[in-house]
């Protein structure tokens, strides 16, 4: 995703959109969490969200920005994103791809596919539509 980000950046906003946590100390704990010390129970508050949030954006280096669902997880029941989902939404708000629910639906060469379709029908000066 990171290397997504940085070849488009310049001409479609790209985001992580942080959901409610997959694999929680007080629910079900992998393997690969213990191993990486990455150990969080389910979230209470936005506050402790966030802080989990920026652990995750900052443990993978991300340079791409991290937005942070609400604990209402709206984001999450809008797109159906967990555990984890891509997705590109069009210029007009409709949905242009809607990869399959990860890991194993996760697949950024297939969304770097639908991408370069769009942009080739709509091409834009910048991300920001400008």
């Amino acid at each position: 995703m990171e290397r997504l980000y940085k070849a488009y950046r310049d001409r479609v906003a790209i985001y992580v959109v942080y959901i409610r946590e997959a694999h929680p100390e007080d629910g079900w704990q992998v393997g690969a969490n213990v191993r990486e010390k990455v150990i969080f129970t389910q979230p209470k508050t936005f506050e402790e969200r966030s802080h989990i949030a920026k652990t995750f954006c900052t443990k993978l280096k991300l340079s791409i920005p991290c937005l942070i669902d609400g604990l209402d997880d709206k984001v999450n029941r809008a797109y159906a994103a967990w555990p984890d989902r891509l997705y590109i939404v069009g210029r007009d708000g409709k949905i242009v791809y809607k990869g399959g629910p990860g890991p194993r639906g996760f697949k950024p060469s297939e969304a770097e596919r639908a991408l370069r379709e769009y942009l080739k029908k709509h091409p834009a000066e910048s991300a920001d539509g400008q």
